[in-house]
């Protein structure tokens, strides 16, 4: 007895949301011409508000409803930083139906500042980054390239996606620069110190060609898998944790901690706030403002040199 022919199932109908959604993406990446990281996030934290929407309209949303969704949130018990993040996404996506004729008023501007989310960001010593750099020993299996990586990423300050982008021909090791490509395929300059150009060439000099024969092709990166294709950058995370763990650094560390560490110990040093939100790629000198509020002994030389009953 033959079986009976089963018949196809029609297309699972798309909601309302995912045809917003997709059409958002689509417009970041190809208009706005964001980062693939930054449209991810966008769309992972509209997913999540797209959960709590459920039968809500947009267009009907209120101030406390909206309000709502931020305690939402904190009750997800989400770190401030990502209530922050969820928060802007939000607004951006807003002023995207606004754009549309979707919404007349972007309520989520009302939601209130980034500000009221932000943390003071985990920081480490120089001491502590000395014994970070100095840990990929000889029976790594590609210790010059760990070398190289964590001395890149303290000596710019760069993301973890900067340097996992970084192409051979924006390293200038003669020069002593490189140049980064951050959110919105912003181009800036940041110089290399000594002890990472020295890194990076032992690197080029004795490991990187052996990396790049195993793709077998010409591969443009710097920084290469064992495969001989690019660095990920969560790759690149799995190494900075394998590293710290091995130092006895807390577990908590992560790419952004080093650029933390660079601001901080930049500021530190005496370097002008202008000269810092330049290198690190920040829009807006607010963002950079957070790492004056960090090193509280840099505070009090401030305030002992320049108050006059100090």
């Amino acid at each position: 007895m033959k079986p009976r022919p089963t018949r196809p199932r029609p297309p699972k109908a798309r909601s309302v949301a995912d045809t917003w959604l997709d059409a958002f993406v689509a417009y970041t990446a190809g208009e706005c011409h964001l980062s693939d990281n930054t449209v991810a996030a966008y769309r992972r934290d509209l997913r999540r508000f797209f959960e709590w929407l459920q039968r809500r309209s947009i267009p009907e949303l209120t101030i406390r409803e909206l309000a709502d969704y931020v305690a939402w949130l904190s009750d997800k018990a989400l770190a401030p930083a990502s209530v922050a993040r969820h928060i802007v996404s939000l607004k951006v996506f807003f002023r995207y139906l606004q754009l549309e004729g979707v919404l007349r008023d972007n309520l989520a501007e009302l939601l209130g500042s980034q500000k009221l989310w932000k943390r003071i960001p985990q920081v480490l010593s120089a001491e502590q980054v000395d014994r970070l750099v100095r840990s990929p020993r000889k029976t790594d299996p590609w210790y010059r390239r760990d070398r190289g990586l964590l001395e890149l990423l303290y000596a710019t300050g760069c993301r973890a996606s900067e340097v996992s982008n970084l192409q051979l021909s924006d390293v200038h090791l003669d020069q002593g620069y490189c140049i980064c490509r951050g959110k919105g395929d912003k181009q800036r300059m940041v110089p290399l110190g000594g002890r990472a150009i020295d890194a990076l060439r032992r690197y080029l000099e004795h490991d990187r060609q052996r990396l790049a024969k195993r793709s077998g092709g010409e591969p443009r990166w710097i920084l290469l898998s064992y495969r001989g294709r690019r660095l990920r950058r969560e790759r690149i995370w799995e190494l900075l944790k394998f590293y710290a763990a091995r130092v006895g650094i807390s577990p908590d560390v992560s790419p952004h901690t080093l650029r933390h560490s660079f601001a901080t110990h930049m500021l530190s040093g005496g370097t002008d706030l202008r000269q810092v939100q330049e290198m690190l790629g920040h829009a807006s000198i607010a963002t950079t403002q957070i790492y004056t509020h960090v090193d509280p002994t840099r505070l009090k030389a401030v305030h002992k040199q320049f108050h006059p009953r100090a």
